[in-house]
């Protein structure tokens, strides 16, 4: 899963701590067993890097410009550091808890790693607790059985499902659903759990999972008190049947700027028919607050008949990048390898910038996107226009095919990749939605 020299290299470090050890132990030595010894400098570092790495992924699985091959050489970094961990065992497991603070969910991700790969029940209880004290942690802990090899990782999930605790069950259902294992009749009792956060993971499973068996218990979801849970009823019933009550509430969602608006606008523009996609892409367009979500919207949709004025849009300098990004969702054409891309304007700044007195500290959610030349790709759009049918939605310059989006599955970057795994679930209810945040080694053995 990862380059031989890291593996060697880990080992190396390892096997001269123990010579060192043995060197300076003569009773160590005669009994001929080594004394389990490391560096502690080099495990030090497995320690922070894996957790460092994976705060690194976790924004990437969700960036412009990653490939899937670009996710499965940085998750091969995580796991060659997860390795080092691993070989050193108890010692390992020590500078886990000694060097890192667990104020952030990649903290958790580490030592839950060494823990459940471990069953040691004592590591496995100190993770759990950590993540009861900070449930905004839980994110590590569930990425930690995800990283596991399902047949590893099932006796956990099976115990946490079963747990009194509520989060622990919603670390079960959610791990399970990260692997796209359905847990069985449970997820139906879960549902209806009387814990907001279990019953919405549970729910957003069913739509994960493809249990269009649970849709005729999900109905008093829509007007569940709890926003999560509310939200996610819609996302999986809208994304398992063109269901116009929950159309509804994800459309409501969508139009109401917070954490699920994106997610809902993704899905509920992508389960309505085309012209009604239109209709409601017009209506963001004529306000200039959701100008950028228009944008969004009409890389959605994937009709051309949206590629002038999304030209229009590459015009003004905080909206061009992300109109150049979704000219290539329905075109494929890649801006900057295509050379229709050029140099940031004069004094544009987006993100927080080096002045102490700047009080903007928002990242620019645009930064790794080229920047589109609109006269260039104006001369481009004459000249292909021919090309594509307005009326047909298209992802990457093809119409939506089912054999298409398992192409892009393979090929795409990982929004494009994530907008490719919606369409199949759409179009085929009751098959697993893909994860394209899954450990990248693993999905490049699935898409094989």
């Amino acid at each position: 899963m990862w380059s031989c020299f890291a593996r060697v290299k880990v080992t190396a470090c390892v096997l001269m701590a123990n010579h060192l050890s043995e060197a300076s132990d003569p009773a160590a030595k005669s009994s001929g067993k080594p004394t389990p010894a490391i560096l502690y400098e080099v495990v030090t570092q497995h320690a922070e890097d894996s957790s460092f790495l994976w705060l690194l992924r976790h924004a990437a699985v969700s960036q412009p410009h990653i490939f899937l091959a670009d996710l499965s050489r940085l998750d091969n970094r995580v796991e060659a550091h997860l390795d080092g961990l691993r070989i050193s065992g108890v010692s390992g497991w020590n500078v886990v808890r000694e060097t890192l603070s667990f104020e952030e969910s990649c903290d958790l991700f580490a030592a839950g790693s060494l823990a459940f790969e471990s069953a040691n029940r004592d590591w496995i209880e100190f993770v759990l607790e950590s993540a009861t004290k900070k449930p905004q942690l839980i994110s590590g802990v569930i990425s930690a059985l995800g990283w596991l090899e399902y047949e590893r990782a099932q006796p956990h999930i099976k115990a946490l499902i079963s747990s009194q605790l509520p989060i622990s069950r919603t670390v079960g259902i959610a791990a399970s659903a990260v692997h796209r294992v359905d847990p069985g009749m449970i997820l139906g009792e879960a549902v209806s759990d009387s814990n907001p956060s279990v019953r919405a993971r549970a729910l957003r499973a069913v739509g994960e999972l493809g249990r269009v068996d649970l849709l005729p218990r999900m109905r008093s979801g829509l007007t569940d008190s709890d926003q999560s849970a509310r939200f996610a009823t819609a996302w999986s019933v809208t994304l398992l049947s063109p269901n116009l009550d929950s159309l509804g509430v994800l459309r409501t969602i969508a139009e109401s700027p917070g954490q699920f608006s994106t997610k809902a606008l993704q899905t509920a523009i992508r389960r309505m028919d085309l012209v009604s996609a239109k209709a409601w892409q017009a209506r963001f367009s004529r306000r200039k607050e959701t100008l950028r979500v228009a944008i969004t919207a009409a890389g959605a949709i994937g009709d051309p008949d949206h590629i002038s004025w999304l030209i229009d849009q590459m015009k003004v300098p905080s909206l061009a990048r992300v109109a150049g990004e979704a000219f290539t969702l329905i075109t494929g054409i890649d801006l900057a390898y295509d050379n229709l891309a050029k140099s940031a304007p004069e004094g544009f700044e987006a993100g927080p910038s080096d002045n102490p007195e700047d009080e903007n500290v928002d990242m620019d959610p645009d930064e790794h996107l080229p920047w589109p030349d609109p006269a260039l790709i104006q001369k481009w759009w004459i000249n292909n226009q021919s090309r594509f049918q307005k009326g047909t939605r298209y992802l990457l310059g093809k119409p939506m095919s089912i054999e298409w989006l398992r192409q892009v599955l393979r090929i795409g970057r990982q929004r494009q990749r994530a907008a490719a795994a919606l369409e199949l679930a759409i179009r085929q209810p009751g098959q697993p939605l893909f994860e394209v945040r899954a450990p990248g080694f693993r999905q490049q053995a699935a898409l094989k």
